[in-house]
This record gives structure tokens, sequence and C-alpha cells, in this order.
């Protein structure tokens, strides 16, 4: 009696250590640069110089916040995210408008059009802008980070 026992009993401690090693190997891949949802991490703040001494190729001002950055994976590159948040309602004609890269950096500026007349102020969530820009890989490549600009905040994220 005692063989058959322990014969199971090793079975279900070999199935328990092959089910213990898979689930650490996801763990590291998942944790990876193999892994395509790791190519950037979560949004942070971070620290420009002043907007007014940025020479602005585009006439449309910048967005008073940067709330959120994100990047998502897409056929041939990525689509960058981003939310800002204007001091009113009504603000329009939204892009993200590429600046001067520095090696490794890509940069850019998050550029909207103000109402024509003056309009309420609100709630934020109802001053959100959503603008997003497709990235390919070719311009990923050898990108560490990918900084947004805001006239008041920006936000960036990095592999």
């Amino acid at each position: 009696m005692t063989g058959k026992g322990t014969g199971i009993m090793g079975t279900r401690a070999l199935l328990l250590i092959m089910v213990l090693a898979t689930a650490a190997g996801c763990g590291r891949i998942a944790e990876s640069r193999l892994n395509p949802f790791n190519w950037f991490g979560g949004d942070r703040e971070i620290q420009t110089t002043a907007p007014e001494v940025r020479v602005a190729v585009d006439p449309r001002p910048l967005v008073d916040q940067v709330v959120s950055v994100s990047i998502e994976q897409a056929p041939g590159g990525a689509i960058l995210r981003a939310i800002g948040l204007p001091p009113t309602q009504g603000h329009w004609g939204a892009a993200l408008v590429p600046d001067n890269a520095r090696p490794g950096i890509l940069v850019y500026q998050f550029r909207l059009v103000p109402p024509p007349t003056r309009t309420r102020v609100s709630t934020p969530q109802s001053r959100q802008v959503i603008v997003a820009a497709f990235v390919s890989d070719q311009t990923l490549a050898g990108i560490r980070e990918i900084q947004v600009l805001g006239a008041q905040s920006s936000r960036a994220v990095r592999r």
C-alpha cells in the first residue's frame, strides 16, 4: 500500500513543481523586453524648459496640462495617445506635433485651437481632449523615451 501512495504523491509533487516552474517562467517573460506590452512603462510627469523659450512651428497654443500619455502596439509601429486638459471647454483641432528630438528621446508638442468665443470652465472631465498619432517602427528604433509637452505640465513614457 505504501508503494501506491508514494507513487501518487510523487506524481502530484512532480506536477506541482512543473506548474510552479511554468508560472515562474511566465513571470519572467511578462517582465522581459520580449513582451510587446512592456515597450513603454506608465507615464510620469516631467520638467521641461519654459514654453516661451521654444520656437513654435505651429501657431496653435500648447494644451494647458498633459494629463496622461500611453503607447499601444499597432501593426508597423505604435499609437501614441495623450489626454490634455485645456483651461475651458470648446478647444478643437488637437494634434501631436513632432518637436526636435534628442538622441534616444522622441518629443511631441500637444497643440490645439482655442474656442473662438468665451466658453465655460465646467468640470475637468468635460474639458479633456484626447489626441493620438501613429509612430512607425523605424521612428521608434533606438528610442527609449517619448515626451509630450504642454504649457504647464508635460508627461513621458519610458522603455
